[in-house]
């Protein structure tokens, strides 16, 4: 993913004529946060915050607890968010933050003690005009409560605008927990608008977690004629050449399903690579980094891919499909969402407010619209791809070029 995350950023900045200082400049981070904590039991892990950029404003990124966290994948990811901060014109910059373990192998009061001690190690260089941290991979609501009541506890802030992407009940935002998946709908939806393709489509979610499921159910929700075939998770895919129900999945997978176990008639299980290669109008890669690379790029058959994973399509992939006529929405547009409403978030706790949901949806769908426009424009007007456009339009911005 750093290669490819790299390779974009000196793709734009060739098209934007910049010189390797300024692209170097791009790639760094302000400040890197490197350190070990060590648990009451004796247990060590290496904890890191990466922050990347703060020109336009508070650093902003997610939290990730996951054994295979590391310096290269946080330092990736904050440089990724400064730029869809930008991309979709928020006030914010892009930060990034995890612990390396495995959250399974911890108790509860474990889990507890380890975020509370992360937060001490950071408390003087985060906070609500500093640096904004959220959830992301292996951690949530609870995690952000102990987080900010930790905060409160050794700077006296009381606004619960230090993080995001706590329980409602603590200041977090209605809205938020759908946010990725639905501004994904949206950008798409507003995509599809532009291109004059309003009507019936098939499409397929690859990585029905979290951001996938409510992909899914938005889109069922709000687009009737948009038909769901296929769905899957780590271990297998569901097919149905009918329709599948997103809510029945998502209901299914709360409850610990696994779809090599789904049986209903007319579904069929079949590979994550199957889903990969279906003959679909779109194709949802919401799962991980590099799922299409050169080894099966070949076999995309989609007319759109929609990146609601951080850098599921590798470069020399979305060179080749682009190429051959296919449509990428670049990651740091599509799956902005859940960082719009973060930041609806933040400023529903900096003006003590909280607004209603449909407030924060048509909010967030203002963001998305005008992001997707801007970058489908730039794209025409300029002859390059939707990606190049992105991350053209986030470069100049950070720069202040625009």
């Amino acid at each position: 993913m750093k290669d490819s995350a790299h390779a974009f950023i000196e793709q734009a900045a060739k098209h934007l004529e910049l010189s390797s200082e300024v692209v170097e400049n791009l790639k760094k981070a302000d400040k890197e946060h490197i350190f070990e904590i060590e648990l009451s039991s004796g247990k060590k892990f290496k904890a890191y915050r990466v922050q990347h950029n703060n020109k336009r404003g508070p650093y902003k990124g997610g939290i990730r607890y996951h054994p295979q966290v590391n310096l290269d994948e946080v330092q990736t990811l904050a440089a990724l968010m400064s730029l869809k901060t930008a991309a979709v014109g928020i006030p914010l910059g892009g930060g990034k933050g995890g612990i390396a373990f495995d959250p399974g192998k911890l108790s509860a009061d474990e889990l507890e003690e380890l975020s509370r001690k992360y937060v001490q190690q950071l408390h003087k260089y985060i906070g609500p005009n500093k640096d904004i941290p959220a959830p992301d991979v292996n951690t949530n609501a609870q995690i952000m409560d102990i987080m900010v009541d930790e905060f409160e506890k050794l700077s006296g802030d009381t606004s619960k605008a230090s993080f995001t992407g706590k329980s409602i009940a603590n200041g977090g935002s209605l809205g938020r927990e759908a946010a990725t998946g639905r501004g994904g709908v949206m950008a798409l939806a507003e995509l599809l608008e532009l291109e004059g393709k309003n009507g019936a489509l098939t499409f397929a979610v690859q990585g029905f977690g979290n951001v996938g499921s409510f992909f899914g159910s938005v889109a069922q929700d709000n687009y009737p004629e948009w038909k769901l075939v296929a769905a899957s998770d780590s271990e297998a895919a569901v097919y149905s050449a009918q329709e599948l129900d997103a809510s029945e999945l998502q209901k299914f997978k709360s409850e610990r399903g696994r779809f090599k176990n789904y049986q209903k008639d007319g579904i069929k299980i079949i590979s994550n690579d199957e889903l990969l290669s279906l003959d679909v109008d779109v194709l949802v890669l919401a799962g991980f980094e590099d799922t299409v690379t050169k080894d099966n790029m070949k076999h995309v058959k989609a007319r759109y891919i929609i990146e609601m994973a951080n850098g599921p399509v590798s470069h020399e992939a979305h060179d080749y499909l682009t190429s051959q006529g296919r449509t990428i929405l670049p990651d740091i547009i599509a799956n902005a969402g859940g960082v719009v409403v973060s930041y609806l978030e933040w400023l529903q706790n900096k003006n003590d407010e909280k607004w209603s949901e449909d407030k924060v949806n048509n909010k967030l769908e203002n963001y998305i619209k005008k992001a997707v426009d801007d970058v489908y424009q730039y794209a025409q007007s300029h002859q390059i791809s939707l990606n190049e456009a992105a991350y053209s339009i986030a470069i100049k911005r950070l720069i202040g070029k625009d």
